[in-house]
């Protein structure tokens, strides 16, 4: 097996707490996390995919990405994500994919970036809930910069806050809905140096009527 080199995607998944007992470990946990995140890349959309697209490669390939002997299966990915933090999954991506981002250019036209919430398909629990992420796309690459699961008691509103203080906004127009067109949330966006463009409608009647008033033509009673 080669050894990955320093700053690489193998690398940095190996240092990551692996969740699995120590008896009976067959596959090295950097081996699967690597590719999981290549299928995932290569439009893999779950588990079967996955396994799929790595026992689909050459063996080389299977060296590159950590593994000592043929692939796992499905369930063995399943299994192994299940018990991952999700959190330290992303931010060991996150401490991968930055230095590869381009520059943001001071001059260039800004990067488009939207506030959106979504409710991940089968994830009820015993309880009647459901797990509801908020994610920071982007809308030129596609791919989401930041993401956060928000707790049962907080609505998007509020997570948006603590989301848009992990990024840094420099260059970068935030998008959203009408709940994200809120005092504080803009005014962070601009504090953090970025600008934002949200949709008003009719639960805030003055503002929309005041935005409205700036397009009618003027009125003269002479």
């Amino acid at each position: 097996m080669l050894t990955p080199t320093v700053g690489s995607l193998p690398a940095l998944l190996a240092t990551l707490s692996d969740p699995r007992g120590r008896q009976g470990l067959r596959h090295p946990l950097a081996a699967m996390l690597a590719a999981t995140v290549c299928g995932i890349l290569t439009g893999a959309r779950g588990c079967e995919a996955i396994a799929q697209w790595v026992r689909n490669q050459e063996t080389k390939v299977w060296h590159l990405l950590g593994f000592r002997r043929k692939p796992p299966c499905a369930n063995t990915y399943r299994t192994l994500l299940a018990r991952l933090p999700p959190e330290m999954f992303e931010a060991m991506i996150q401490r991968w994919i930055e230095p590869l981002l381009p520059a943001v250019v001071q001059d260039g036209p800004p990067q488009a970036v939207a506030l959106d919430g979504k409710t991940l398909r089968g994830t009820l629990d015993a309880h009647g809930r459901s797990i509801h992420l908020l994610s920071l796309f982007d809308q030129q690459s596609g791919g989401v910069l930041r993401q956060l699961a928000m707790p049962p008691d907080t609505n998007e509103h509020k997570a948006a806050l603590k989301l848009l203080k992990s990024v840094a906004l420099q260059g970068k127009l935030i998008t959203g809905d009408a709940i994200f067109c809120q005092r504080d949330l803009c005014q962070q966006v601009v504090d953090q140096g970025g600008d934002y463009l949200f949709v008003v409608k009719d639960n805030q009647p003055e503002l929309k009527a005041a935005i409205e008033a700036e397009f009618q033509a003027g009125f003269s009673p002479l």
